[in-house]
């Protein structure tokens, strides 16, 4: 993928409210989940309950694929692009949710709060994507 296309599509995901993101089981199944996404430079970030099946399955297998979606994951338009998800540590999950609060206004902040009395820090990860070709 050159720059300007990265550009484009990091673009094209972070304008949608939903974007589905599919994660890969070990026998090479993929999981489709709609998440919430903030782009931080050239990456978009995710956050996600720690024991999540796709925090499980990003961390055999880093691959993932992104499509813009509803709040139900059904696909609505564009093309499925591939990345690569890290699993952050502490500082870069508290910076995740930060810019997904940011990102999502009134109801991210209000997400984020419901989360920290939840457990927050604890109970939640962020993930980094990096687009790929």
């Amino acid at each position: 993928m050159t720059v300007v296309d990265e550009e484009a599509e990091l673009a094209r995901l972070d304008a949608e409210k939903y974007v589905s993101l599919v994660t890969f089981r070990k026998n090479g199944t993929g999981v489709a989940t709609p998440v919430w996404t903030a782009r931080d430079g050239t990456e978009l970030l995710v956050f996600s309950e720690r024991n999540a099946g796709k925090v499980k399955r990003i961390r055999h297998t880093p691959r993932v694929e992104l499509t813009a979606c509803d709040m139900l994951g059904k696909k609505t338009h564009g093309a499925t692009v591939t990345g690569k998800a890290r699993i952050l540590d502490d500082a870069g999950s508290e910076h995740a949710r930060k810019v997904i609060a940011r990102r999502y206004g009134l109801l991210g902040r209000v997400t984020m709060l419901l989360s920290r009395l939840r457990g927050g820090p604890q109970r939640t990860v962020g993930i980094a994507i990096t687009l790929s070709d």
